[in-house]
């Protein structure tokens, strides 16, 4: 063995020998001794990911339901490994008859899937499995091996159908689509596991390379189409008043109705070419998808996202003029732009734009959201601020989401909380944050609720899986902050994602690198919360007289280290609240004293976790004698 491997594993052995080890798994492991992947968190002096550029044609012509496209990818093989096949993603293929899916499929999600009508490596001619029985994971052989450092370019025509239920594609009405997920594409295949072969089964979400694209959609007269990227030559394709606006709603803080209801009656918004072209071309970019109609207004408006350039991104909203809550969506998206970017995650907007665009989803794209309308405005702000929370994770940082969602939706579900405490209050946030993210699992005794918020998704389905990626993961998320205090943890943030935007930080990537940035062995905290089967539930055991005034005995029964006040109720009526952080339970895991200094007698003792909630309340409150 050389000396500098025998080096690198002894450096393995001593790093997971230590007081508190986090347990790898062995694909992470051989990332370490590989050199892709440091065990300080940062990405390895081996470093590397595959990547394609993406020329795409589609046509659609409403209502005909029949999606054409033609595309060329030019996937570059910057692996050390020598690539004899590759994997195709065929995601829409999940509305075919018998595709795997963690749900039932009704006779209008049903299509026959994609129909590969050409498909060219090189230029030469080359078949395609287009059977019955392939579903969205295509392996295809090379004519000949792609070598490290070597580029093949593909080609593929193909058609499909629009699914008649919109979910996060599909048909919104018979002239409105959401397109997405509607070309072929190179799956990932990255340094740790190689070949993504996971199956989309429709309730989990994915995984993709950061690619450049250039995406033409062909659409008749009179169709709008809005899409992620930056749209080339508007001024061929919208009359002169519209484009005077839509240039004027990039630097405006207030919406700018960019197409009306009766630009839109009066075919006054595009021009009047029987076929127009909508190109959209963006650079490192994970996915692109696209909404199109001949009847959704167009509001659009701006907000400064980075103070130091002066740079603004602007902020959009397409949908029925029927849908009163739309109205204040193009500001709801304008403030989530401006809050996120200077305050949580605190990091300037990446791209140019959004676009929520009303459908049936509840889904984020790159620079774009599928939402549904709702009665409650303050629920359409909660969900596009949701959803515009996506881009930073999975996008920006290139989140396996369909192995790793905690580490996406987590921080979502985090950052829902942070801007909604900014938006409505705290008390009125929290309520909110622990009615549809906490309280359905907290107070459950469901066995497969208690599983550890680190198991792969693509092991997991229906509420474990939902419980594990949102409500627990952003609890731990949180808990971390209020255990390093929001200075600290925001400069771990920020380090991790300046490591890693661009690339495919695994969880091991994101613990490694705040114990780092902290200078602090916090394998104890991810341990506790990531890797166990714990949960939330404190146990006020006694309150007993001491020299300097009480001690107040705490047993962690269900084990999480959560944050939790003690609130102390005095004779006299005065009130006193001592907060504990997770910190308290780093060196006694199941019991602790804390002492409560004062001369006067009190009458009450009770905890409460806030948003932490615990399992059984019943016994978080005693009465002193």
């Amino acid at each position: 063995m050389k000396k500098s491997i025998l080096l690198s594993l002894t450096t393995l052995c001593f790093f997971y020998a230590g007081a508190q080890s986090l347990f790898v798994s062995r694909d992470i492991a051989t990332a370490y001794k590989n050199g892709t992947r440091s065990l300080d968190g940062r990405p390895g002096k081996n470093y590397w990911q595959n990547r394609g550029i993406y020329k795409i044609d589609i046509t659609a012509t409403p209502p005909g339901r029949t999606i054409t496209g033609k595309e060329t990818i030019t996937y570059f093989n910057n692996s050390p490994d020598t690539l004899r096949n590759l994997v195709i993603k065929l995601f829409l293929n999940i509305h075919k008859p018998g595709a795997p899916r963690n749900g039932g499929a009704a006779a209008d999600y049903l299509t026959s899937g994609v129909h590969i009508d050409k498909f060219e490596v090189d230029g030469q001619t080359r078949p395609f499995r287009n059977g019955d029985f392939v579903f969205t994971n295509v392996a295809t052989r090379l004519p000949k091996p792609l070598h490290p450092k070597e580029s093949v370019q593909l080609a593929f025509e193909w058609h499909y159908d629009v699914s008649l239920q919109s979910g996060r594609e599909g048909m919104i009405d018979s002239t409105t689509y959401f397109l997405a997920y509607f070309y072929p594409r190179v799956a990932v295949y990255d340094d740790y596991n190689g070949w993504d072969n996971m199956n989309f089964m429709d309730s989990h979400e994915f995984y993709s390379d950061f690619n450049d694209y250039d995406v033409t959609v062909h659409v008749p007269k009179n169709y709008i189409v809005w899409g992620t990227g930056t749209l080339q030559q508007p001024e061929k394709l919208l009359q002169p008043a519209i484009l005077q606006r839509y240039n004027q709603s990039m630097n405006s803080d207030a919406t700018v109705h960019i197409a009306t209801k009766e630009d839109l009656l009066n075919k006054r918004v595009t021009t009047q070419n029987e076929m127009n072209s909508w190109q959209f071309k963006a650079t490192n970019i994970p996915d692109m998808a696209f909404g199109i109609s001949d009847h959704f207004v167009w509001d659009g408006c701006s907000a400064v996202v980075d103070d130091a350039t002066g740079r603004r991104a602007s902020a959009q909203a397409a949908y029925n003029d029927t849908a009163a809550d739309y109205r204040h969506v193009a500001q709801f998206a304008r403030h989530s732009l401006d809050w996120l970017s200077h305050n949580w995650p605190g990091i300037p907007y990446p791209y140019e734009k959004t676009t929520v665009f009303q459908g049936y989803a509840g889904m984020e794209y790159p620079m774009m959201a599928n939402d549904e309308s709702y009665s409650d405005t303050t629920f359409s702000r909660f969900v596009a601020e949701h959803e515009i929370a996506h881009t930073y994770m999975p996008f920006y940082m290139g989140i396996n989401e369909t192995r790793y969602g905690f580490m996406d939706e987590g921080w979502a579900t985090t950052f829902e909380l942070l801007i909604g405490t900014a938006d409505m209050g705290k008390q009125n946030a929290e309520n909110f944050y622990k009615q549809f993210r906490v309280q359905g699992w907290t107070q459950s005794n469901a066995s497969e609720l208690q599983i550890p918020i680190i198991t792969p998704g693509d092991a997991l389905t229906g509420f474990g899986l939902g419980t594990n990626e949102y409500g627990k993961a952003s609890l731990g998320y949180l808990a971390m902050k209020d255990l390093l205090g929001d200075a600290l943890f925001k400069k771990c943030l920020h380090a991790y994602m300046d490591r890693w935007h661009g690339k495919h930080p695994t969880p091991w990537d994101f613990f490694n690198t705040f114990s780092n940035v902290a200078q602090k062995n916090l394998n104890w905290f991810w341990n506790n919360w990531f890797f166990s089967t714990n949960y939330t539930d404190y146990d006020l055991k006694a309150v007993k007289k001491s020299k300097q005034g009480y001690d107040v005995l705490i047993k962690n029964t269900g084990g999480f280290f959560a944050p939790v006040d003690i609130i102390v109720n005095y004779a006299d009526g005065s009130t006193e609240t001592k907060h504990l952080t997770p910190a308290v339970w780093e060196k006694e895991a199941r019991q602790v004293t804390v002492p409560v200094k004062t001369s006067k007698k009190i009458k009450s003792v009770q905890l409460d976790g806030g948003i932490f909630m615990d399992a059984d309340e019943s016994n978080n409150i005693k009465l002193v004698q």
